[in-house]
């Protein structure tokens, strides 16, 4: 059993899971707006050696032009990031997430699904792929009929397995402590809206996507 460390989370702006998910939210209007404030030249450095207090764990796609920290202009040591192709939930990826959780403390884990992806592409296109290819392109859902949908789609399901999947978030879950989202971060406009603030341990989110979504939205719920 994992024991975390005493440890206090500065951030008093990111109490409970909502309250992450909101200063994402924030940062990422400042980054769209051009007006952006989180600064990592000039951190405490010795601080940062001795621990870190990240407020939110973030699974991005390992593209190139999703990068957590700039899209929601936060600073380092404020997200703990895992990047795989098509934010695929492998356990590997899960096991981090667990640490995150269990460790550090952090409120919210949110799935971060982007427009233009290139594995969601190589999953439709359904070619034989060549060595570890395949075996990661399995994890990825394709469903939706135009590119934001089907980010949407996959992420929300992502999101949904390590609910499933992981006893220690699906506990934290139940408990108030920790909140599981999923949303698409849009390449074009730079802008990042939640699919849902709140996927569940049983999938229901990934289902009511399912059947009531057509577009990415944000849900307030």
């Amino acid at each position: 059993m994992i024991t975390p460390p005493a440890m206090s989370h500065p951030n008093s702006d990111t109490d409970t899971p909502n309250d992450a998910l909101d200063e994402l939210l924030r940062g990422n209007a400042r980054f769209v707006e051009g007006r952006t404030e989180a600064e990592s030249t000039l951190i405490d450095r010795d601080a940062m050696a001795a621990d870190q207090t990240p407020h939110a764990a973030i699974l991005r796609c390992a593209d190139s032009r999703v990068a957590p920290e700039i899209v929601f202009d936060q600073s380092l040591g404020s997200l703990f990031v895992c990047g795989i192709a098509g934010n695929a939930a492998t356990d590997e990826v899960i096991g981090s997430l667990d640490y995150a959780v269990q460790v550090l403390g952090c409120k919210a884990i949110v799935v971060m699904g982007h427009t233009s992806c290139g594995a969601i592409a190589a999953a439709m296109a359904d070619e034989s792929a060549q060595g570890h290819i395949a075996t990661l392109l399995d994890h990825i859902v394709i469903d939706g009929d135009d590119d934001a949908t089907r980010a949407a789609h996959n992420a929300v399901h992502q999101a949904s397995e390590i609910a499933r999947r992981s006893s220690p978030i699906a506990a934290a879950v139940s408990r108030g402590e920790l909140c599981v989202a999923a949303g698409v971060f849009d390449i074009a406009s730079g802008r990042f809206a939640f699919t849902s603030r709140s996927v569940q341990p049983d999938g229901g989110g990934y289902d009511a996507l399912r059947a009531g979504s057509s577009a990415v939205r944000a849900d307030d719920s």
